[in-house]
C-alpha cells in the first residue's frame, strides 16, 4: 500500500501525511489489551525509560514494525531498505497533566542523514479532546530550531525540550482513528496537549524507520532489518521477540534503553524521568 501522489506530495509540502487506515478495530483492541497485560503482570515495565522498545520483549508490538502496510508507506518516503530504530508508546492516562512540548525529532534523536520517518499509530482514538499532536505544516523546510530544556514534570518528552513562539493558529491537529497512522518528517516542530477525555490516549510510535544510510552521530542505537538489505552494517542487528518478556529479550530491550538514554540526555544538565 504504497503512499498515493497525493499524499507524497502532501509529505513534502506539509511534513507529514495522515490518517492512513493500517489496522483493524480490533487489531488496535488487540494491541491496548497487550499493554493492559503487560501493565498488569509487571507493573514497572512500561513506566518512565520502559516505555520504549516494547517490540524488543513483545511479539504483538514487534508484528506491528513489520506491518507490510506500514513498510510500504514508509517505503515510498526512504526506500526500500529499512530498519527499525525504536519504538515509543505514549499513553496520556486521563486526568492526567501530561503533555508533549513543540519539538523536533531531528533535534536530539542523532539520527544522520535525515532519511528517516517517524510512524505514530493510533490504539486508540487520537482527537483535540484527548490530546492529539499538532503539527507546524511546511517547518520542515526550516533549519532546526532553539530548543530549550524545561524539565516540566508534566513534560512526556525526555528534557522537556520545547520550541518557543510556536504560532498555534498555524498548526494543524493530527486527529486519527484507532489503527490509523501518521507519518512525519524528523524536521516538523510538532507537539501535543492534555488529555480532557475520560478515556486514555494511546500512540504506539516507531521512532523510527531509519534508511539503511542513516547513522547514529550520537550514540549507538539496536536496529531489526525491516525490509531490504544492510549494506552500510553501522548498528547492531538484533532478532525478533517470540515470546512475551523472555529474559534474553529483557535484557536486550535494557541495553538498548540505556544506550538511548544516553542519547537524549547528550550534554544535559540533569536526568528526566523518560
Amino acid at each position: 500500500m504504497a503512499l498515493t501522489t497525493k499524499q507524497l506530495n502532501d509529505y513534502k509540502d506539509d511534513g507529514f501525511v495522515s490518517p492512513i487506515d493500517i489496522l483493524s478495530l480490533e487489531e488496535a483492541k488487540e494491541i491496548k489489551k497487550e499493554i493492559e497485560h503487560i501493565e498488569k503482570k509487571w507493573p514497572s515495565e512500561l513506566v518512565g525509560l520502559g516505555r520504549n522498545n516494547v517490540h524488543y520483549i513483545s511479539p504483538i508490538f514487534d508484528r506491528v514494525c513489520h506491518n507490510s502496510k506500514i513498510l510500504d508507506t514508509v517505503e515510498s518516503i526512504i526506500g526500500k531498505n529499512i530498519l527499525v530504530g525504536g519504538t515509543t508508546l505514549f499513553i496520556k492516562d486521563p486526568n492526567k497533566k501530561g503533555f508533549v512540548s513543540w519539538h523536533q525529532d531531528a533535534k536530539y534523536i542523532g539520527f544522520e542523514p535525515h532519511n528517516w520517518v517517524t510512524a505514530w499509530l493510533a490504539i486508540t482514538d487520537a482527537n483535540e479532546e484527548n490530546g492529539c499532536m499538532r503539527m507546524w505544516s511546511g517547518s520542515h523546510k526550516e533549519k532546526i530550531k532553539d530548543h530549550k530544556d524545561t524539565y516540566d514534570e508534566n513534560n512526556l518528552l525526555t528534557r522537556g525540550q520545547t520550541v518557543q513562539n510556536v504560532p498555534i493558529e498555524k498548526t494543524t491537529p493530527n486527529i486519527l482513528k484507532a489503527g490509523q497512522l501518521s507519518l512525519h518528517h524528523p524536521m516538523i516542530v510538532h507537539g501535543s496537549g492534555l488529555n480532557k477525555s475520560n478515556q486514555r490516549r494511546i500512540g504506539f510510535v516507531i521512532q523510527s524507520y531509519i534508511g539503511t544510510n542513516v547513522d547514529q552521530v550520537i550514540g549507538k542505537v539496536y536496529v531489526q532489518q525491516a525490509r531490504g538489505i544492510d549494506k552500510f552494517k553501522y548498528h547492531e542487528h538484533t532478532k525478533r521477540p517470540v515470546e512475551l518478556m523472555s529474559k534474553k529479550d529483557v535484557a536486550l530491550r535494557i541495553k538498548a534503553n540505556e544506550e538511548l538514554s544516553k542519547i537524549f540526555y547528550q550534554d544535559a544538565k540533569k536526568l528526566g524521568k523518560y
